[in-house]
């Protein structure tokens, strides 16, 4: 492939096993994250299964500050950036009703801003010029209301917005932007939040025409198609991945009201997400 793909979000996750498949097809990677040490080890596990070089860096996608930094490093490093994956995000299930506006605005700042910031950094400092491909990592929430997820589903539709604006005005200097919108995906940190109850799991099962649920893997060679020359003519366009489910058993109101329900996190999950300084990846 030949090419360097920047990812935020790179050390676990969906975003790590984008970094894996990638590199598996010949590309350089740079992987970054809040986390240094375990961005770090996520590198090493990285390069020494695919051989490859991999770049860990420290990044908060709120600092432009820290993302010109890194940006600047890789380039020092590799020498271009052909690809950007926008993969960064912070989540935690909370009711509407009790949805703070700091917390609100927290996963807005990390999932939309953050998006905004990495992409137009990158932009000044070397799309501009060179060209290259943006995917953004997004999800179904965006289009499909879910209970206790109003702040993520908005900031996913937010940066779905943001795809088409910038594949419109972009593409005249050979940037293409498209978002990927996974579904309910097993083995990622989201899963395990998100997931809910195993009755309403094994529901979500039955409602897909494929009866499973998604794994990583798909989701990376999801990224793959769409920042290869296989999707050279498609941008500002949204491919979900979800296994076309009929219907998503997290819509019903008293889900989460069901005694063993999945932890909710009005309050703790907030604070969850400063701990884990708010970066997830999947």
């Amino acid at each position: 492939m030949d090419k360097v793909a920047f990812i935020t979000g790179g050390g676990s996750g969906i975003g790590f096993r984008i970094a894996e498949i990638f590199m598996r097809h010949g590309c350089y990677t740079v992987i970054a994250s809040r986390s240094l040490p375990r961005v770090s080890m996520a590198a090493r596990k990285l390069a020494a299964a695919t051989g490859q070089r991999c770049l860990p860096l420290s990044l908060d996608v709120r600092s432009p500050l820290a993302i010109t930094a890194a940006v600047e490093q890789a380039l020092k490093e590799f020498g271009k950036i052909d690809i950007l994956i926008n993969c960064a995000a912070g989540n935690f299930l909370c009711p509407a009703g009790t949805l703070s506006s700091n917390a609100f605005k927290t996963v807005m700042d990390i999932d939309t801003l953050g998006t905004f910031n990495v992409s137009r950094i990158l932009y000044e400092k070397f799309f501009r010029d060179h060209g290259g491909v943006i995917v953004n990592i997004t999800a179904t929430l965006g289009t499909r209301g879910q209970v206790l997820q109003v702040h993520a589903g908005s900031a996913k539709a937010a940066v779905d917005a943001m795809t088409r604006h910038l594949a419109v005005e972009w593409g005249p200097q050979n940037i293409r932007v498209n978002s990927l919108a996974p579904g309910l995906i097993s083995g990622t940190e989201g899963f395990q939040r998100l997931g809910g109850l195993q009755a309403g799991l094994n529901a979500k099962v039955l409602a897909s025409p494929l009866k499973r649920l998604g794994n990583k893997t798909e989701i990376a060679h999801s990224a793959l198609f769409l920042a290869s020359p296989l999707a050279s003519y498609m941008t500002g366009a949204v491919l979900v991945v979800d296994g076309d489910p009929v219907e998503e058993l997290v819509t019903q109101p008293g889900w989460w009201l069901r005694p063993g329900r999945a932890r909710l996190a009005s309050s703790s999950g907030e604070k969850r997400l400063q701990e884990e300084e708010g970066l997830t990846s999947g």
